[in-house]
């Protein structure tokens, strides 16, 4: 299998088989909200994508943030931590992120496209061994700059070249990482700490996320491979 590596910014041109990953927060916290009971996310680039397909899908609540923040009109944040005390059971939320959402709709030409972060990393390995393709693309959306989500990839190559590394190197570069300091920092408890702990359980489910298309709408579940 042959690997590739593209960004936020050039994720546009990406084709076959793409990996969309963002560790701290989005696709950590999609992750829970499926662990949760979560029928169904959407994808959206906007807030106010967001909150029209919200006024216009049954049982639905819009997730995610503008500036690590939920803006208004959103129920949930961005954190697992909010996440994982939440009954989500049939609901369909619609996720906004400033990262992860973003590149997943601007991955317009990916034949299969799946959103990852390391609390499904096995998963996301087996149904990526199960569809078997000849090249895949990991899309590092916080940029070669920001360590987690390359990170991630990293560990994801590794296991997809039948390698076992060690969890404990991954886990600090997350905890080092740019966007954890807000995490780190007492005076900033809207960015809670133990998001860093629920975002490094590494292969904490064990399902994947794939996500499809239809009628230029993104729609992320949660499966078994």
């Amino acid at each position: 299998m042959k690997f590739h590596y593209a960004t936020l910014e050039t994720c546009h041109t990406t084709q076959g088989v793409v990996l969309v990953i963002d560790v701290l927060r989005a696709f950590s916290t999609a992750a829970y909200a499926f662990s949760r009971g979560a029928k169904q996310i959407m994808l959206v680039s906007s807030v106010e994508e967001a909150l029209t397909l919200k006024t216009k899908t049954p049982n639905s609540k819009a997730m995610g943030e503008v500036g690590g923040l939920p803006p208004a009109g959103f129920e949930y944040g961005n954190s697992p931590t909010q996440i994982f005390n939440e009954n989500l059971t049939g609901l369909t939320l619609i996720q906004r992120t400033g990262a992860g959402t973003q590149a997943a709709v601007r991955c317009v030409k990916a034949d299969i496209m799946l959103a990852a972060s390391l609390v499904v990393a096995s998963a996301t390995v087996n149904y990526i061994l199960m569809i078997a393709p000849p090249e895949l693309t990991f899309v590092i959306t916080g940029g070669y700059n920001n360590d987690e989500d390359l990170s991630c990839a990293e560990y994801l190559e590794k296991l997809l070249m039948g390698q076992n590394p060690e969890k404990a190197p991954i886990v600090k570069r997350v905890y080092d990482s740019r966007d954890a300091v807000q995490h780190l920092d007492p005076n900033q408890p809207e960015f809670p700490e133990s998001d860093l702990d629920y975002c490094t359980r590494i292969s904490n489910f064990d399902f994947a996320m794939p996500i499809t298309r239809k009628n230029n709408i993104l729609n992320m579940q949660a499966v078994k491979p």
